[in-house]
């Protein structure tokens, strides 16, 4: 894939700091991080986002993101942590390739709160069923 910072990493292109390789996925230190302990967890195939992963890598994701939150949280002595993945440009998705964030967390402050506000109740069953038409 040209020009993806990811498939360079995989590629051994561009060094890395790496706590983890297997088949599919390669867990490494974030080199922009949120805070102390961000990994990124990136597939070592190029998939753009979560919807063009197939099942049985992404199946293995969320095994491997609890082992690595345990391990990152010990390691940085941080009692919590955040999992997360940004799917587009709009989600701020900056690497168009499949990567899973993990945070570790010593403090709510440590990043702004995405909590909303309370929703219009006459709307959400006309969104649930647009929803549920495209399932």
């Amino acid at each position: 894939m040209g020009d993806c910072i990811f498939c360079d990493i995989v590629e051994g292109r561009i060094p890395s700091i790496r706590v983890h390789e297997d088949e599919d996925f390669i867990a490494l230190m974030d080199i922009n991080p949120l805070t102390y302990g961000h990994l990124l967890v990136i597939t070592r195939e190029h998939y753009p986002s979560t919807l063009d992963v197939p099942d049985r890598i992404l199946a293995k994701a969320l095994p491997l993101a609890k082992k690595l939150a345990e391990a990152a949280t010990l390691g940085v002595g941080a009692p919590a942590f955040n999992l997360f993945v940004n799917n587009g440009p709009e989600s701020g998705q900056e690497v168009p390739h499949w990567h899973l964030h993990v945070v570790p967390r010593k403090s709510p402050k440590e990043l702004p709160h995405l909590g909303g506000g309370p929703a219009d109740l006459t709307k959400l069953p006309f969104t649930a069923a647009a929803i549920r038409e495209n399932l």
